[in-house]
């Protein structure tokens, strides 16, 4: 038992190590974003701000929270998290010797004698207890240190996978409610200018009436009036499917108790985020430390694949007591054990190890190949939202101006109308250009801030409910 308890200990301090060394590249992307924005000198990392500090929408927080409980794909997340934590288990449990207690009682009755003589018949019974080591791998080359790690690298990158699910699911929610703020309220003011256009047509049908405008005026007015009618069927349909879209991402009915929406023009989303930042930020994104991880567990797949070709030294070991009678079962005249080491050594399997070689190669190539991907995906994500920052602003001013002019045109239009100096037809275009430009309004508003929640999630924000200084605070406090 000495023996096999020093072979057991040097077995584990001698295992080298068969993994290369993983060679991190410079990341396939410039060192800073193309367009910087200022950044407040008191400004937190994006990824520190909490989801409920960026939005202001009491409704929305609500939603955030319902699908972080209720969301299937983030269940699913979870569990994959779940399943990858047993499988590291299982692999770390193999570096371990398995030791196990057996108890066994066989009772045989035996036959002797020959085909000319009587046979005897005789009983005869053993009992036995022993403490068993069952094929224990001496880890010599590292093959199961290396599984143990592949196993455990995959079980971080299934955790940054949860993470990285989480902030895409509060980007979702934000999105998708913004999205049916926007359908809300292009319903609305549809249903606003349909109503203004219907009070025209009375109006045109009433000059006609008087014989002050002729046929011509009606069939306009009449003609518009129905396209806004067109319009507002297709603003219902935009509002049901994205009240469906929410309601998906939620993962449950929406209940009747949520807070009031605020309007899209009131929508409180913090607008300056740091992302005058080096492209490095990227790096803790958790999308990007799933793919890392998912490189090292390449990594020590190779690893694995080299150690199998040298040879695999086990160990089956037992000691115990065996007797034919339960009373003198623990003499220790009755004690018994076994020693059963075995080595094996690969000589020739048609170049499978070969083949598992080379396949653990090419999956690490894949693997650096999906993490530089991943490193240029993020960065593109961030430099896009950058873009808006920098020309939102300018465009939303430019098109209240374009409003107040349609607004304006609109006024004069009628006045003019009404003086008999100009057509319908000029009153009815200047009606639509009001009507596209106030639409076109609230469709930019949504984009703008679209892109606020794009730059907060590119920039790993949404993992956290509370910002990490504040919660810093609160558990120094406790």
């Amino acid at each position: 038992m000495r023996l096999l308890l020093t072979l057991s200990l040097l077995g584990c301090l001698s295992a080298c190590s068969m993994t290369p060394t993983l060679q991190r590249t410079a990341a396939p992307v410039p060192p800073s974003f193309p367009v910087a924005a200022a950044t407040p000198a008191s400004a937190s990392p994006a990824s520190a701000l909490g989801w409920r500090t960026m939005f202001g929408d009491p409704r929305l927080r609500r939603l955030i929270d319902l699908a972080l409980s209720n969301n299937r794909d983030l269940r699913l997340a979870t569990l994959n998290v779940e399943a990858a934590q047993a499988q590291g288990n299982i692999q770390r449990a193999a570096r371990l010797p398995a030791v196990g207690l057996e108890a066994t009682r066989t009772r045989e009755r035996s036959v002797s004698g020959d085909g000319h003589s009587q046979a005897s018949r005789e009983v005869s019974q053993q009992s036995g207890v022993n403490v068993a080591l069952s094929a224990f791998e001496l880890d010599l080359f590292g093959r199961v240190r290396a599984l143990s790690d592949a196993a455990f690298n995959r079980y971080l990158a299934s955790e940054h996978g949860r993470d990285a699910a989480q902030i895409a699911l509060v980007g979702a929610v934000a999105e998708a409610y913004f999205a049916q703020r926007l359908a809300g309220e292009q319903l609305q003011l549809t249903e606003r200018t349909l109503a203004d256009w219907r009070q025209s047509l009375e109006l045109a049908r009433l000059l006609k009436q008087a014989e002050q405008s002729s046929s011509l005026d009606v069939a306009q007015a009449e003609a518009q009036v129905a396209l806004a009618e067109a319009d507002l069927e297709a603003r219902r349909r935009a509002l049901a499917q994205a009240d469906n879209a929410l309601q998906l991402l939620v993962g449950s009915e929406l209940p009747s108790d949520l807070p009031a929406a605020l309007p899209l023009q009131r929508q409180v989303v913090i607008a300056q985020l740091p992302a005058g930042l080096p492209a490095d930020l990227l790096l803790s994104r958790p999308d990007l430390r799933q793919a890392e991880q998912l490189l090292v567990a390449a990594n020590a797949d190779i690893g694995a694949a080299r150690a199998a070709f040298f040879p695999q030294i086990s160990l089956t070991a037992s000691f115990g007591y065996a007797s034919t009678s339960l009373g003198s079962l623990f003499d220790p005249a009755r004690r018994v054990w076994r020693f059963a080491p075995q080595i094996s050594q690969p000589l020739f399997q048609g170049g499978r190890l070969r083949a598992e070689l080379r396949l653990a190669e090419v999956r690490k190539t894949e693997a650096v190949a999906q993490y530089e991907r991943a490193i240029q995906t993020a960065f593109r994500e961030v430099a896009d939202a950058l873009a808006g920052t920098a020309t939102f602003d300018r465009q939303m001013e430019a098109q209240l101006r374009a409003v107040t002019a349609a607004e304006r045109r609109l006024q004069l239009s009628d006045l003019r109308y009404r003086a008999g100096v100009d057509g319908r037809l000029e009153l009815l275009d200047a009606q639509r250009q009001l009507h596209a430009a106030r639409q076109a309004l609230l469709e930019l508003r949504r984009e703008e801030i679209a892109n606020r929640v794009a730059l907060y999630k590119s920039l790993g924000g949404g993992l956290h409910e509370r910002d990490l200084a504040e919660t810093a605070a609160v558990r120094a406090a406790q």
